[in-house]
């Protein structure tokens, strides 16, 4: 049932190339904040200061509590900002300086004792990805502002998850072949901390630069956003944020999008471990990495678009999720099973990466068209209560996406410490046992994760049929509303 609404709907457009562009190379620096905190923090505070590893992960996954307050704060009042710029725009400025600062200081700790280095984690943890929220929730929520267009907003989605993985993985590649080689000169290779120190100065001007290019780039749009007015007490708004967050489609992607990301968590934090220990790269497999992951998102970037607009977003998503299980886990089992080339055979590393680039591509598919659900999820839920929420629907999306660096690294300490993993490990003198250990309660987690998060896409409530006559109806409440305002108003 459609009731009053407040606010009116984006018009269903493409948007232009500078837009597009500038949407999404500000995903940038998500994807260097990604890249660090799910690929190299647990290592960095595990083998290198050589804090337990189910602790880091304990205090990492703790701070999400207060991610949660933060990030739902975020979107609430993003969505009562008032000024010229704007709803979204003075979150997105304002934000790029703490983000830079909070980087800075999250890897460069001072000589603290065990308890208080674990303290500065949990503090500089939670700065880092309050300030990354200020920034992704605000320019998240663009993607139902800029266009209300079925597919538009999956082909914007796909632009943004492609330069969010090119920050990530660009940030990869500098990590393993300028500030943590293995070589002669750097002999600790992933354990050398100087190398931290050096690539968190980079990170922090990359994601400094990426936000402030995206925000100027999309300013120009700021007159054309929807205007929707916020009245009453601060109770009664939160009281709305109650009734909003009831909303069926958005619950199927929270949980659907628990699911995926804990996983990507999981699988980042022991990527580094597995490469090492179970894979035994060298400097040329970790050098090709990038490069395949990379391959995986730009056919995603290709093929997220065209499948949701060929079979409907929440099959496609399923489909795709599915497919992520399979492609990541069978390398591992049929190493277990003895069929898969060992690390010293010439076959292995091309294979493998082959493997992972068509997993990043399923996975990142996957996220792409739950992004661009949840964009549509904003007007189903306008129809039923009259407000448009863009900021709070994607500040609780982007609290999932943060359970990679929560949940996903706490999760992946819990493995290492089942597995019984060495703290300050040498790759090749760790046992077999021990490795097998690590890999199998990995693949059976992911596989349980995945298969789950598959199933809830599928169970999204509407796709583009009932979007568009969603659509309509809001634009046909819309002119009646201003027609019986004009009648009000005639003399």
């Amino acid at each position: 049932m459609t009731v009053a609404i407040q606010g009116a709907a984006p018009p269903a457009r493409r948007l232009s190339p500078r837009t597009t562009l500038s949407y999404g190379f500000g995903a940038v620096a998500y994807g260097v904040k990604d890249s660090g905190f799910g690929t190299f923090l647990l290592l960095f505070y595990n083998q290198v200061l050589g804090l337990p590893a189910a602790t880091v992960g304990l205090v990492i996954m703790v701070a999400l509590v207060a991610d949660a307050l933060v990030d739902i704060s975020i979107g609430f009042f993003s969505d009562r900002t008032h000024s010229r710029w704007g709803r979204r725009h003075p979150w997105m400025y304002g934000s790029a300086i703490p983000i830079a600062v909070g980087w800075l200081l999250i890897w460069n700790p001072p000589a603290l004792s065990e308890p208080m280095t674990l303290l500065w984690l949990f503090v500089t943890a939670i700065l880092v990805r309050s300030a990354v929220s200020a920034y992704e929730v605000p320019s998240q929520a663009l993607t139902s502002e800029l266009t209300a267009d079925y597919d538009e907003r999956t082909r914007i989605s796909a632009y943004r998850y492609l330069f969010g993985w090119a920050g990530g993985l660009g940030m990869l590649l500098a990590a393993y072949t300028i500030f943590l080689p293995t070589d002669a000169a750097h002999p600790k290779g992933l354990l050398e901390r100087a190398g931290y120190v050096q690539m968190s100065w980079v990170a922090a001007g990359v994601m400094l630069m990426a936000i402030l290019t995206s925000a100027i780039g999309t300013h120009p749009e700021i007159r054309r956003l929807p205007k929707t007015p916020t009245n009453g007490s601060l109770g009664a708004g939160f009281g709305e944020l109650i009734a909003t967050i009831k909303n069926r489609g958005f619950l199927v992607l929270i949980g659907a999008g628990l699911m995926v990301y804990t996983n990507q968590g999981i699988s980042f934090a022991l990527s580094n471990y597995l490469y090492a220990y179970v894979w035994h790269f060298g400097k040329g497999a970790f050098i090709l990495l990038p490069f395949a992951l990379f391959a995986g998102a730009g056919m995603a970037f290709v093929a997220a678009p065209r499948i949701g607009r060929r079979f409907g977003k929440p099959r496609a998503a399923a489909v795709a999720m599915t497919g992520a299980v399979f492609l990541l886990t069978l390398p591992y089992w049929l190493r277990l099973a003895g069929w898969f080339p060992a690390p010293d055979d010439a076959r292995m590393v091309p294979l493998l990466l082959t493997i992972f680039s068509f997993n990043t591509a399923c996975n990142v598919s996957a996220m792409i068209l739950g992004a661009s659900m949840m964009a549509d999820v904003v007007e189903d839920s306008e129809a039923r209560t009259g407000r448009r929420s863009e900021g709070v629907f994607f500040a609780g999306s982007f609290f999932i996406q943060k359970c990679t660096s929560g949940f996903g690294i706490a999760l992946a300490g819990l493995i290492l410490a089942i597995a019984g993993f060495p703290e300050a490990a040498k790759p090749g003198q760790v046992p077999i046992a021990t490795v097998d250990r690590l890999t199998i309660v990995f693949i059976l987690v992911y596989i349980g994760l995945g298969v789950t998060g598959a199933f809830l896409f599928s169970r999204f409530p509407f796709g583009r049929v009932e979007h568009n006559a969603r659509l309509a109806a809001l634009a046909t409440a819309e002119q009646e509303g201003a027609e019986q305002e004009g009648a009000t108003h005639t003399p």
